[in-house]
C-alpha cells in the first residue's frame, strides 16, 4: 500500500482525474492556499502531514479540497461585492541565482527589488496585501491604476542590479470580486490573478480579458502600451483554474 502510495503512475492518474472536478486542479500549490479560509488552512495542515512530498493519498486529499473550495465560491462565501484588481509578481529564476549568490546579496536585492516595486503600488493606491519570498500580491480599487503602478514598478526594476544580476519580474492582473478576509483576500478571482502571473513566463506582464475590458482606453495611450493575444507554447501545459471564458493578453509599455 505504501509503495503504490508514492507510485508516479498513480499519483499522475490522479491529477488528471482531478482536471474534471469542479473547482481549481492545482488547488495545494503556494499560490491557491496561502491566505485564510477554511479548505486553505485544512490544505496547508494536510500538506505539512504528507511532508510536501507528491502521493496518492496527497492527491485525493486536496481533490476533496479542491471541490470544498468551490462549493464555497457557489455559494458565495469566495465572493465578495467589492470589484478589485489584483496584482501578483515574482522574480524569474531568482531561487537558482540565489542559492549561489548566498545570504547577503540575496538579502540585498530583495530590499532594492521592494524600493523599486512597492512605491509605485501605496502613489497609485494599492495595497500590498503579503509579500512572498521574491514576489507579493497587491489589490487596487482600480485596474488602471493597478496598470501604472505595474508598468511603472517594471521601469524601476530595470535600474535594479547586485553583483552583476538584474532581476526579471513577471506580474500578472486580474479585475474580479474576491473576498476579504483578516486583511487577506481569497476566491476564484485570486487564484485567476496567480494564473496570469504563471503565463508572464521570462518576465512578462499579462492582462486578464476583464482587466482589459475594464480599463479606459487612454490609460494604454497614455502609456504608450500595447496588448496582444497570449499564445500558449505547443509543448507548454495548459493553465490551470482559468476559467475558459477568461482570456490572457500580455502589455508592452514603451513608458509610464
Amino acid at each position: 500500500m505504501q509503495a503504490a502510495n508514492r507510485r508516479a503512475d498513480v499519483v499522475g492518474a490522479l491529477r488528471k482525474a482531478r482536471a474534471q472536478l469542479p473547482g481549481d486542479p492545482a488547488f495545494g500549490d503556494p499560490l491557491s492556499v496561502s491566505g485564510p479560509g477554511g479548505a486553505r488552512a485544512v490544505a496547508r495542515a494536510a500538506d505539512k502531514i504528507a511532508g510536501g512530498a507528491p502521493t496518492a493519498v496527497r492527491e485525493i486529499g486536496f481533490g476533496a479540497l479542491q471541490v470544498w473550495q468551490a462549493a464555497l465560491e457557489r455559494v458565495g462565501r469566495g465572493r465578495g461585492t467589492e470589484e478589485v484588481t489584483i496584482v501578483f509578481t515574482d522574480l524569474v529564476a531568482f531561487s537558482n541565482w540565489s542559492l549561489s549568490a548566498g545570504d547577503e546579496r540575496t538579502l540585498e536585492l530583495l530590499r532594492k527589488v521592494a524600493q523599486a516595486i512597492e512605491p509605485p503600488i501605496a502613489e497609485r493606491g494599492g495595497q500590498v496585501v503579503k509579500r512572498m519570498g521574491d514576489g507579493l500580491m497587491a489589490v487596487f480599487s482600480s485596474p488602471d491604476r493597478a496598470v501604472r503602478a505595474a508598468v511603472a514598478a517594471r521601469r524601476n526594476l530595470a535600474g535594479v542590479e547586485v553583483a552583476g544580476y538584474q532581476p526579471r519580474m513577471r506580474v500578472g492582473l486580474h479585475t474580479g470580486s474576491p473576498r476579504e478576509i483578516g486583511g487577506d483576500w481569497l476566491g476564484v478571482d485570486v487564484n485567476i490573478a496567480a494564473r496570469m502571473m504563471e503565463a508572464g513566463g521570462n518576465g512578462n506582464t499579462m492582462l486578464s480579458s476583464t482587466t482589459l475590458a475594464a480599463l479606459r482606453p487612454e490609460t494604454l495611450d497614455e502609456l504608450g502600451a500595447t496588448v496582444k493575444p497570449y499564445k500558449r507554447n505547443f509543448f507548454a501545459a495548459p493553465l490551470s483554474g482559468v476559467p475558459e471564458d477568461v482570456r490572457i493578453f500580455k502589455l508592452r509599455a514603451d513608458r509610464s
